[in-house]
């Protein structure tokens, strides 16, 4: 087993790249090639496609062009697809704006605050065999803290682990309505089933009023964004030689950003003009498909993270969206893995094995099974 070194250098972020880029050469090969080949320009247009790449077409995509937010392909369209609607995700106006503030509520600081001893406990029960020099594999851990946080956020009495498993298999099951390319048969209908199985399993404690649709998309983004977050994360800190900065109270805040940045946990938005409209020069029709690139607005493909010197916070925080459509849970997301590295990170632990997820909604690894090194033991004993 090698161990993860000091500090990073050319030769480690390299290496963390090349592990990291699996996730999506190995899960959405044709797709990554497509969107690798047409990324030196901020926006192409193949067809009725519009890609766009850069940092300020990307912000403009999601601020300033009218969205079609019910339109097949988009995540709008598929949340009326597999249930009922009113989601957020499709909804417009005063109602959008309303379920925004009550989710904002629930996951600001206070919410997060309130919510924190859930995963803290996931954390130090799932990492306790690192100490006894056992291996710990970090996706049923992050599978679980997500299943749990959810539970406590809707109020429900289900099993983590069974609706972190409705969740992943409700996403994978939906993923080809958001990608360009032929519609399996039947798969509209294997969307909507495991949808109403999540649903169920969230059934709400007396006097909860939200609607299931609403819980099912919340608990399917939850999940999937961290499940895909916290093991890749985990890997860049130990291929690249990340543990000290995490250890470091002072850095840690800023390597957390960084490695959300790098990881775009969502990397890929699907979205339909419902106007015409330009992007950088590039016309845009009504009803043109978007696919807006977080991963290369971020600079994720080519900007290693660098907790010392940051990339800018308008460009780190695209990979959460922008304007009205943000995404409202950054700050659980932020907290979720900080809390995470810093559990990890006097263990140094290195990775042993790992394997790429290829049906699940987002790329991730199927498994990723780390190990501590001596570091611990060395520092306890000096």
């Amino acid at each position: 087993m090698s161990t993860s070194p000091a500090t990073p250098t050319a030769s480690t972020l390299r290496a963390a790249r090349r592990r990291d880029r699996r996730v999506y050469t190995r899960s959405h090969p044709v797709l990554f090639a497509l969107l690798a080949a047409a990324r030196r320009r901020t926006v192409t247009r193949i067809g009725r496609t519009v890609l766009v790449h850069g940092a300020t077409p990307y912000r403009q995509a999601l601020t300033q062009v009218p969205l079609n937010r019910t339109a097949t392909g988009t995540t709008g369209g598929a949340a009326r697809q597999l249930s009922e609607g009113g989601t957020l995700f499709d909804q417009e106006g005063a109602e959008h704006r309303a379920t925004r503030r009550a989710i904002a509520d629930e996951l600001g600081t206070a919410g997060v605050e309130r919510l924190r001893p859930v995963w803290q406990n996931v954390l130090d029960r799932r990492l306790a065999p690192l100490r006894a020099g056992r291996d710990v594999d970090l996706v049923p851990l992050a599978r679980e803290l997500a299943g749990a946080t959810v539970c406590v956020l809707l109020g429900t009495s289900g099993d983590p682990q069974d609706i972190a498993a409705a969740a992943a298999e409700a996403a994978a099951a939906a993923v080809r309505d958001h990608l360009p390319g032929p519609r399996r048969p039947g798969s509209a209908r294997t969307a909507a089933g495991a949808t109403a199985r999540l649903e169920a399993l969230l059934t709400p404690a007396s006097g909860e009023t939200t609607r299931p649709a609403l819980r099912a998309m919340l608990a399917l983004a939850a999940v999937n964004t961290t499940v895909a977050a916290l093991p890749r994360a985990a890997a860049w800190c130990a291929d690249a030689g990340l543990w000290e900065q995490a250890a470091d109270d002072r850095l840690r805040p800023a390597l957390v950003g960084e490695l959300l940045r790098v990881t775009a946990p969502s990397p890929l938005l699907p979205r339909v003009a419902a106007a015409d409209a330009e992007l950088d020069r590039c016309p845009v029709r009504a009803g043109d498909r978007l696919l807006l690139v977080a991963r290369h607005a971020a600079r994720a493909h080519d900007q290693p993270p660098n907790a010392r010197h940051p990339a800018p916070p308008a460009v780190a925080q695209l990979v959460f969206g922008a304007g009205p459509h943000a995404c409202p849970g950054a700050r659980l997301a932020r907290t979720q893995l900080d809390d995470t590295l810093a559990a990890l990170a006097p263990h140094r632990p290195a990775v042993l094995r790992a394997r790429v997820d290829r049906r699940a909604a987002l790329p991730t690894w199927r498994s990723l099974t780390i190990r501590a090194t001596d570091a611990r033991r060395t520092a306890e004993n000096r």
